[in-house]
């Protein structure tokens, strides 16, 4: 049996990052997912299609050749490609297609790395016929017209667990689109944990962009982060750990249940039962916590994963909001005074209401604010002076006046259906 004494550990040395030193300026990456559709049809395209029908990886495979990327394959077969900037592309379950940037020191820098290739990379599709949306989940299709683009077990023994627990699962797996923040620990790894962990509301309401499914409006601002709170099995949600943020992930480690096990194909136990059983090794804990979804992930540095996809004229929106609250000190310990303890039910209300909800509204005005000024004191060489004004845009167009780009998908389905 694994010692919890280990294990926990573990946790805080590689999870919370305790073994690393930490140095200024911070770092900050970014994961960038978009849903691939038929310009014509608007259905979402595989990853490859047989015989003449519109698929992805064609089109990759041409346009990395002329960018000169270096192609890799994952462990499912499946291409990958790297980046000269240390980035790769990969794909998602249900054939999204994802940028992974890595680490820089500057904000710019990140912005550079994404500029330069996503805004080709859609308008190059657009001429073969293919949309890549920036939307937190694909708008028309059913999710059982999207089957499963990734061979392998892992993705096989995931699709078995989430259809066991209803379609929410498989609709986070094959249609929904993210735009995750990578952020550093710092020195003081649990305030920011609890920071982080109290901010995902906000974060959802701000960057609110799925308000359609099956072409119609749903009631929610982002029917993604509904999706989410819908995968049951103990996988997703924030924490409230107000001291050491360890024991509580452990125990939200230990209680879900372990789906790729190998000795059990059918039976999704929680893991702690299999390690009272005697049955499971470091290495089956370690793959275990890879496939945890909270709103805000342990990874040796800290994963921000609320945001519905953003549209590429807005990156830099994101990276100012969670930087410009993080990363300047004056600013962060205002920024925990506003947002308070982290509230699990505030989740709910953020993805359904939005900034239409007259608090979290409030709230959300006040914190981009606050972040527009920590990022611009954190200098131009964290952020350029035009990213800086690329950020405020975003908080004029929409935070400012309790909208997001959810409202502008409204607003077109209604003008459609008149």
């Amino acid at each position: 049996m694994l010692e919890l004494a280990a294990l926990a550990a573990e946790l805080r040395d590689n999870a919370f990052g305790a073994r690393r030193r930490w140095v200024r300026p911070p770092t900050i990456g970014a994961e960038v997912e978009l849903i691939p559709v038929d310009a014509e049809t608007r259905a979402q395209l595989p990853i490859c299609a047989p015989g003449e029908g519109r698929s992805t990886l064609p089109f990759l495979h041409a346009f990395a050749a002329r960018a000169g990327w270096k192609e890799t394959a994952s462990v499912y077969g499946m291409p990958n490609w790297l980046l000269p900037d240390g980035g790769t592309i990969t794909f998602e379950p249900g054939g999204q297609v994802e940028l992974s940037a890595p680490p820089f020191r500057s904000a710019s820098a990140l912005l550079g790395s994404l500029r330069g290739v996503v805004p080709r990379l859609v308008r190059e599709a657009r001429e073969e016929g293919i949309e890549l949306l920036s939307v937190g989940i694909e708008p028309l299709g059913a999710v059982d017209e999207v089957p499963l683009q990734l061979p392998g077990e892992r993705y096989v023994r995931l699709t078995r667990f989430m259809e066991d627990r209803g379609t929410g699962g498989t609709r986070m797996m094959r249609q929904t689109a993210a735009f995750q923040c990578n952020l550093d620990w710092g020195a003081d790894a649990p305030a920011r944990w609890r920071f982080l962990n109290a901010l995902a509301p906000y974060t959802v309401a701000v960057f609110a962009n799925s308000p359609v499914y099956r072409g119609e409006p749903t009631g929610e601002r982002s029917f993604r982060a509904r999706v989410w709170r819908e995968l049951d099995g103990g996988r997703t949600g924030i924490f409230a750990a107000q001291g050491d943020p360890v024991p509580e992930y452990l125990r939200f480690a230990l209680d879900a249940p372990a789906i790729l096990l190998p000795f059990a194909p059918y039976e999704f136990l929680p893991f702690r039962e299999w390690n009272e059983r005697g049955m499971v090794t470091e290495e089956d804990w370690r793959y275990h916590l890879t496939t945890l979804f909270p709103d805000v992930r342990p990874k040796g540095f800290v994963e921000v994963r609320g945001a519905d996809a953003v549209a590429p004229e807005w990156y830099a929106a994101p990276l100012v909001f969670f930087a410009g609250l993080t990363y300047h000190a004056p600013t962060f310990e205002a920024a925990r005074e506003i947002v308070g303890r982290p509230d699990p039910s505030l989740l709910d209300l953020a993805g359904r209401a939005g900034l239409a909800d007259e608090r979290i509204g409030g709230v959300a005005r006040d914190l981009f604010e606050l972040a527009l000024a920590g990022t611009e004191a954190l200098g131009p060489g964290f952020l350029a002076p035009a990213d800086l004004e690329e950020a405020r845009a975003f908080f004029q167009t929409y935070t400012a006046r309790a909208l997001s780009p959810a409202d502008d998908t409204l607003a077109a389905c209604t003008c459609a259906g008149d």
